[in-house]
């Protein structure tokens, strides 16, 4: 019997098989929960349509635009009336405009600011708050951050001051979140060659500084991702509330 044998989880962010929430999916779905998927426009839905159906004909996969409350409601009104209710919620969603990450902090538009924070921070309060009234036996829901809400990344701009209101929800979220026995936590990972981290400028040097500077000397794997993502969807994390988890071969405790 697998750790997450009988738990119903949803997963929004998935966009294609190096995707960091794909990963943990898999890791979900291995460890034996039950998951729907939602997907972001049409061009990434074949994408999900292609991924989430290797779990079976009847996975449920939702269109959703994290920015359109009535697109939330629809999706958790849908997936609690497959369901019935809900114990696992993964976020992995963010955006913010190729300009905006491109040039000048400093030149940060407040269009781009007021973007970045509605997808990549707002979006998590939203979701908790359309699945929380699903989670009647408790849950766990869990965001992905980067080291860039803590630190300066040159080129992740504006991302990284969105990164740090995800970490700050989250907080405010577990606290909001825990009478009601659902936790929130963040996991901060090291760089991915994902679809989002190809956006950033100067992504290839990253991972070579990451293998050269971590303590274990190399880059974070998928499927590491994904142990940690079982790990906070299980039992085994039933004490641990509004943390960021780094999983990044040790880089965040370095100071040079």
């Amino acid at each position: 019997m697998g750790l997450l044998t009988g738990k119903l989880g949803i997963v929004f962010g998935v966009a294609n098989k190096r995707s960091i929430a794909w990963a943990i999916a898999q890791a979900w779905a291995r460890e034996g929960a039950t998951l729907a998927f939602t997907y972001q426009g049409e061009r990434l839905k074949d994408n999900v349509e292609e991924l989430a159906g290797t779990f079976g004909a009847d996975t449920i996969i939702l269109p959703c635009d994290v920015t359109r409350d009535e697109d939330i409601a629809s999706v958790f009104a849908q997936v609690g009336a497959k369901f019935g209710r809900l114990d696992l919620l993964l976020h992995s969603v963010a955006f913010a405009p190729r300009e905006a990450l491109e040039g000048d902090f400093l030149d940060t538009s407040r269009d781009a600011f007021k973007v970045a924070h509605d997808v990549s921070a707002y979006s998590l309060i939203a979701l908790a708050r359309g699945a929380a009234p699903l989670m009647t036996d408790g849950g766990s829901i869990v965001a992905m951050s980067y080291y860039g809400a803590e630190k300066v990344i040159p080129h992740y701009n504006v991302m990284g001051v969105a990164k740090a209101a995800l970490e700050a929800s989250t907080r405010y979220l577990a606290y909001s979140l825990g009478p009601k026995k659902v936790r929130v936590n963040c996991i901060s990972a090291g760089p991915m060659n994902t679809l989002a981290a190809r956006g950033i400028a100067g992504f290839g040097d990253m991972l070579k500084h990451y293998e050269a500077h971590s303590p274990l000397k190399r880059n974070v794997l998928p499927d590491e991702l994904g142990a940690t993502g079982v790990f906070l969807a299980s039992n085994g994390a039933a004490a641990i509330t509004g943390q960021v988890i780094y999983v990044d071969a040790g880089y965040q405790i370095m100071g040079m």
